[in-house]
């Protein structure tokens, strides 16, 4: 069986008029179904809340810093209002989903994550994945949109970053399954020049990347996200796809 892992950000969550919009996301997706997942975000919408709420957002390099009352509007926009619309859209076209977040079922355990230079707060690193919950869904039809609230041993509810509750789910199925893990965002994919979105880049395994990387022709932007890419390809990924939610079978395939 393949199953394909496509993680997706907030903000196509929360506005239908963007690329498309979720409407044209879970079109997609129904015509991939059964064998793929989704893991999707909601900082825009969690934004939006903090703000009606009056309470200040805290980031340090792009990353979310939780205390007790942002968790909660976590929950609330991730696990909640994030969620059940994406869900609903699927069962709308017939695609039986199952909204979930990292602590349902014991899906994703995470460790509160310690405090350094920056006291993150309520943040969580990945500890494990339940493979064989996943499994069960994926083997019964169902499609599991999962939110990244998972929770600790103890019970404390954590915010994780979707990015890696989207790797670890992807190198969990991975010992059972064929995997492709998607990344979506707001290019078509790896581009050989930033103007020109007709440039992508189709394929690109680790010799290739260390050749572009020595010709200097790679984006800055997008590095981080192909050093990922390639963690998670060793970690036991069979391939990693970066893509715009547009296309989820085109853009930049990456290999080892």
């Amino acid at each position: 069986m393949k199953v394909k892992i496509i993680k997706i950000g907030g903000k196509l969550v929360e506005d239908d008029a963007v690329l498309n919009g979720l409407n044209g996301l879970n079109d997609r997706l129904a015509a991939l179904w059964p064998g793929c997942l989704l893991v999707h975000g909601g900082g825009s919408m969690a934004g939006q809340l903090s703000a009606a709420l009056g309470l200040e957002v805290r980031m340090h390099e792009g990353r979310r810093i939780t205390d007790s009352r942002t968790l909660e509007v976590a929950v609330m926009a991730y696990a909640g209002l994030a969620n059940k619309k994406i869900v609903a859209g699927l069962q709308a076209r017939g695609v039986n989903a199952c909204g979930l977040s990292g602590c349902d079922m014991g899906l994703v355990v995470s460790h509160k994550r310690e405090r350094g230079e920056i006291d993150w707060g309520f943040v969580g690193d990945i500890d494990t994945v339940r493979t064989e919950a996943l499994a069960l869904l994926l083997e019964n039809r169902i499609l599991p949109v999962i939110s990244p609230i998972t929770c600790s041993r103890e019970g404390q509810l954590l915010n994780t970053n979707a990015d890696s509750v989207a790797g670890a789910v992807a190198t969990a199925l991975s010992s059972r399954y064929e995997t492709e893990l998607t990344f979506c965002f707001d290019k078509p994919g790896v581009l050989l020049d930033v103007n020109d979105e007709q440039s992508v880049i189709p394929r690109i395994n680790k010799h290739d990347y260390r050749e572009l990387l020595a010709r200097g022709v790679l984006h800055s932007g997008m590095l981080p996200k192909l050093e990922n890419a390639f963690k998670t390809l060793e970690a036991g990924v069979g391939s990693v796809r970066l893509t715009s939610p547009e296309n989820l079978n085109g853009g930049t395939l990456l290999s080892l």
